[in-house]
């Protein structure tokens, strides 16, 4: 961007530049221009729907006014966070916005001396969550239980686990006042919170949405819990706010530049937004993820954005990517030569150098002021999420019809190979039977993703246990088919994509080509007071998601390990080699 001649705002800013093709740059700065001209960062910040669809947007913009709300929380949080050093061990039961922000603070902070380890559960996997739960150390431990809406599925059933965990170790008495609540106002939580007698309950704001909640009690009430300095986190947030607000000229306005940027780039056909985050900064692709995914995933338009891990040779990558850059000042990133190698190829690079770790706020709010400016440019509400609705109500049907009847509904595997099942509905059964031709796991995979064509994207699914050795295999899965059709791979693991990408999986353009991976589980874990098992949520949740993505007219093809699933995925990753070769 070329500077302007307008006064730049004076706050330590977070940097951010881009190399951008020539057309793609002037697309950026007309953008730029209309919004200087139109004064629609004055309507942005006055909550003016038109700006948007016209529709409830301006009850979805408290997030705008958050540092300044923080202000007045943080003598709330002061005698909590005191209190949480009492602890070895917290841990955070939550989904989406609940869980993601939290985890960015947790890994770029690190544990801090003399405060407790902090964890996160966002999964229903049963060995997941026994993982998790051995490596605690349960009578030393604070639980907080994070859900906006008070019913979300997954940290409910968590709740009900490890309370009755703690309660057998402890007594119902100690338990509670090992419980802390996180919820908007009038939610189910709050009520069980008041009547369990939970430790301490924290209110958010009804007009803050879920993805845009981490500098809000979601967010700030782990940072407490962590020993973070919320004082100077909050101030960090409010020098981006300051310099996004009304009066800056439009080039320096650094939100709306990021959010220009998106807008123009998935205009000129470049909708896969590569993140790569720096050493200090790892999971902030995760938290963008849902962010931008949630935001403009809807109507058959949108953003995909990638959390990438590798960087390859440019001539790998299509002409659909936007690549950003996020690095911690004095953390040099191994990637930088190959990053720059893709800008000097004519790629599109976004560079932001975060100026510390306390300044990941900045870019919270930045990226927050990105969305909602991106959004108003596609002419969308960046504020709902209309699809992810429909696969909770797909898996509660499912886990209704257990809790009556014991069983799920029967389902035919459309081949078997080696303990490999593959499923798929009707119509993609029919249309990979015939490109195919051999019934082997090979033949259909080959079929599967020969389906992706220029512009399309894959996403892998998978519905298992998320640690470093899934990861580690799913990871080089993804690399051979991103290099074998020069077209972008998702990975997210189930049920927590379900909260963040699956929304533009499901209503954004029909590009994306899917690949479901569930397992057999080894042992299930029982939800107290309830006929079911996390392994059968899990495994609802996964049937459930397939089932809209079918109704969707997705290409989507879902394949079944044993109970083994690193041995499964292994298996797995072989043939997708062989296939496409």
């Amino acid at each position: 961007m070329i500077p302007s001649e307008a006064p730049r705002p004076t706050q330590d800013l977070n940097s951010i530049s881009a190399a951008l093709p020539a057309s793609l740059d002037a697309a950026v700065k007309r953008e730029l221009a209309a919004w200087q001209a139109d004064d629609r960062i004055a309507r942005l910040w006055g909550h003016d729907a038109s700006l948007w669809t016209g529709g409830d947007e301006s009850r979805w913009l408290g997030w705008l006014d958050i540092p300044d709300r923080m202000q007045q929380t943080l003598g709330s949080l002061a005698g909590f966070r005191t209190d949480a050093q009492r602890y070895e061990h917290v841990l955070l039961l939550g989904m989406g916005g609940s869980s993601l922000g939290p985890e960015v603070l947790a890994l770029t902070f690190g544990r801090q001396t003399g405060w407790p380890q902090f964890h996160v559960v966002d999964s229903t996997d049963p060995t997941q969550i026994r993982d998790i739960e051995a490596s605690l150390d349960l009578a030393r431990t604070l639980v907080i239980v994070s859900s906006k809406s008070g019913s979300t599925l997954e940290p409910n059933a968590l709740e009900a686990y490890f309370h009755a965990k703690i309660t057998a170790a402890l007594g119902a008495e100690e338990a509670a006042k090992r419980l802390v609540a996180v919820t908007d106002p009038n939610s189910g939580l709050q009520r069980v919170a008041k009547a369990e007698g939970f430790q301490r309950l924290f209110l958010g704001d009804p007009e803050i949405g879920g993805r845009y909640s981490v500098l809000s009690p979601f967010g700030l009430v782990p940072a407490a819990a962590m020993g973070l300095d919320l004082a100077r986190l909050i101030a960090s947030a409010e020098a981006m706010a300051a310099a996004c607000k009304p009066g800056i000229a439009a080039v320096d306005n650094p939100g709306l530049t990021l959010g220009a940027i998106l807008a123009a780039a998935l205009a000129d056909g470049r909708d896969k937004l590569t993140i790569y985050s720096g050493p200090g900064l790892d999971a902030f692709g995760g938290w963008a993820e849902q962010l931008i995914a949630e935001s403009t995933g809807k109507n058959g338009h949108g953003i995909v954005p990638i959390d990438a891990k590798q960087v390859s040779d440019p001539g790998v990558y299509a002409a659909d990517r936007l690549f950003v850059h996020l690095a911690l000042k004095g953390r040099p990133d191994p990637r930088n030569a190959a990053i720059q190698a893709l800008a000097d190829a004519g790629h599109p690079v976004v560079r932001i150098e975060v100026a510390d770790s306390y300044a990941v706020a900045q870019e919270f709010f930045r990226w927050e002021i990105a969305t909602a400016v991106a959004g108003a440019i596609m002419g969308i509400h960046p504020f709902d999420q209309p699809d992810v609705e429909a696969a909770k109500i797909a898996t509660r049907k499912l886990t209704d019809e257990y809790e009556q009847s014991g069983t799920m509904p029967e389902e035919t595997p459309i081949l078997v190979e080696g303990g490999i099942k593959l499923y798929a509905d009707a119509a993609n059964a029919s249309q990979l039977a015939a490109l195919a031709g051999a019934k082997t796991l090979d033949a259909y995979l080959k079929a599967h993703l020969d389906r992706l064509g220029p512009g399309d994207y894959a996403a892998l699914l998978a519905f298992l246990p998320m640690n470093q050795r899934t990861q580690t295999i799913l990871e080089g899965a993804r690399l051979v088919i991103r290099d074998a059709k020069h077209a972008a791979v998702c990975l997210g693991f189930g049920p927590r994509f379900l909260h963040s990408t699956g929304q533009v999986y499901k209503g954004g353009p029909n590009t994306g080509v899917f690949l479901q991976v569930t397992c057999e589980e080894q042992e299930d874990l029982a939800v107290p007071a309830k006929r079911y098992g996390f392994g059968v949520i899990k495994a609802a949740q996964a049937r459930g998601d397939f089932a809209v993505l079918a109704e969707r007219g997705r290409r989507a093809l879902r394949v079944h390990l044993g109970p083994d699933p690193v041995a499964g995925l292994e298996q797995l990753a072989s043939s997708i080699g062989r296939a496409l070769a």
